[in-house]
């Protein structure tokens, strides 16, 4: 019983401090999450808008989702003329702005898919964040060849 109780404690005392609960209020949203289509035990990508409405910067540090082995933050780069994907530490969300993750762009890479991703299917996806903490998101799986999500009032 003491050790709720001292539990209880430590997390009314945090509510109280200063600045968390504006975190919670203004922390990162995210708009449109989207994939495509792509087989089993091959490697997907997730893409998405991630905006902070905070006054405070934000990094995306992390990602998991249950279908990939592993799930990594890349980008793209210009290489001796050749586009290239590299893994980054970190994506970061601007105060008070937003980050695209797009084709060509910042994006998660889903590796070593347990199950296929099929279109009009919804991915559960956890983004780790190092201020807002654990986000869920879901990815709306497109064709294959889709450039973008589907148009608002289009999903299926």
């Amino acid at each position: 019983m003491t050790i709720l109780t001292r539990r209880a404690a430590i997390g009314a005392a945090i509510l109280l401090v200063p600045g968390i609960a504006s975190a919670q209020q203004q922390g990162v949203t995210v708009a449109s999450p989207w994939t495509r289509a792509a087989g089993q035990g091959g490697t997907g990508a997730g893409f998405m808008t991630l905006r902070n409405a905070g006054p405070t910067p934000d990094r995306l540090v992390s990602a998991r989702a249950a279908i990939a082995r592993t799930v990594e933050l890349h980008t793209h780069i210009h290489d001796n003329g050749v586009m290239r994907m590299r893994p980054v530490p970190a994506i970061e969300v601007p105060a008070r702005g937003e980050v695209q993750l797009r084709p060509s762009g910042f994006h998660l890479m889903l590796i070593g898919l347990t199950a296929p991703l099929r279109q009009g299917e919804r991915i559960p996806v956890t983004l780790v964040f190092e201020r807002a903490g654990e986000v869920q998101v879901e990815l709306t799986v497109e064709s294959a060849g889709a450039r973008g999500p589907a148009a608002a009032g289009h999903h299926h």
